[in-house]
């Protein structure tokens, strides 16, 4: 039983296809991530059977696929994570990131308490929100990049100088809904990631504080989710913040069912 690494998407992918197929929904972080990241890697059994996955990126920040606990603990020995004085912050399923946190024997402390959610029958919201969803546009980039850097500052992350690319890739491939009042501003906005291994996510689902409380954000959300659904995608999925009750019963009213919990941790030396 031994972790194996790379940089090689293609690798990877060939490494790793059937468990990363197996279970898409909870391999979502690591189908996202894995052509761009730094590092990727697997656990494989006695047998040669593929039964934990990661994707490296930003560098240090390492997210866990669907793995064992025994996988995850073997990341923090020889044969495990390789360089330096390991990772600045793990993230993944909650049992598997505990483990490995607690195999390494080093001060951590808990940043983000997150559950994954899948759709199953797309509920429309009720009383549904004023005006009407479409897709953004070319025009809207300036507006949604703007937006894009307050949600991550909302979120509590450290946001980049300029959302323009990050926008414009979503708003060119059509992944990207706004919701418009009557009076036809933008109000709101949602987009959705790629389909890898029929799986796609839902994400950058924000309302500007003043545009709050009016159901927005339900609108939005409802709209990617179900142009998600028309074009094929088998399992659409989101993630929210456990501190958060109101995006997760917002989300379980759209239709959302829980699949299983995550975990962010910080490593304090």
């Amino acid at each position: 039983m031994t972790w194996s690494f790379t940089d090689s998407a293609a690798a990877f992918r060939a490494a790793a296809a059937e468990h990363l197929a197996a279970d898409a929904a909870r391999n979502t972080a690591v189908l996202t991530l894995m052509d761009k990241a730094g590092r990727l890697g697997w656990w494989a059994e006695a047998d040669g059977r593929v039964t934990g996955v990661l994707a490296e990126a930003p560098p240090g920040v390492p997210s866990l696929g669907a793995m064992t606990e025994e996988a995850a603990r073997a990341l923090a020995f020889p044969g495990g994570l390789p360089g330096g004085e390991g990772p600045t912050e793990v993230r993944g399923e909650t049992a598997a990131v505990e483990a490995y946190a607690e195999a390494t024997g080093r001060p951590w402390a808990p940043t983000t308490r997150m559950r994954l959610f899948r759709l199953g029958e797309l509920t429309p919201p009720d009383p549904a929100p004023t005006g009407r969803a479409r897709v953004a546009t070319e025009a809207d980039v300036p507006l949604v990049a703007a937006w894009a850097r307050e949600f991550v500052v909302a979120i509590g992350e450290e946001p980049a100088e300029d959302y323009t690319g990050f926008v414009t890739e979503r708003i060119s491939e059509g992944r990207l809904w706004l919701w418009e009042a009557p009076d036809g501003r933008p109000v709101s906005m949602a987009a959705v990631s790629r389909t890898i291994e029929g799986q796609a996510r839902v994400h950058l689902v924000y309302t500007p504080p003043a545009e709050r409380g009016r159901g927005y954000a339900a609108g939005a959300t409802e709209a990617v989710s179900r142009a998600a659904r028309e074009a094929g995608v088998a399992q659409v999925l989101l993630f929210t913040d456990l501190a958060n009750p109101t995006s997760n019963a917002l989300y379980q009213r759209l239709g959302y069912r829980p699949v299983t919990d995550h975990l962010g941790v910080t490593f304090t030396r």
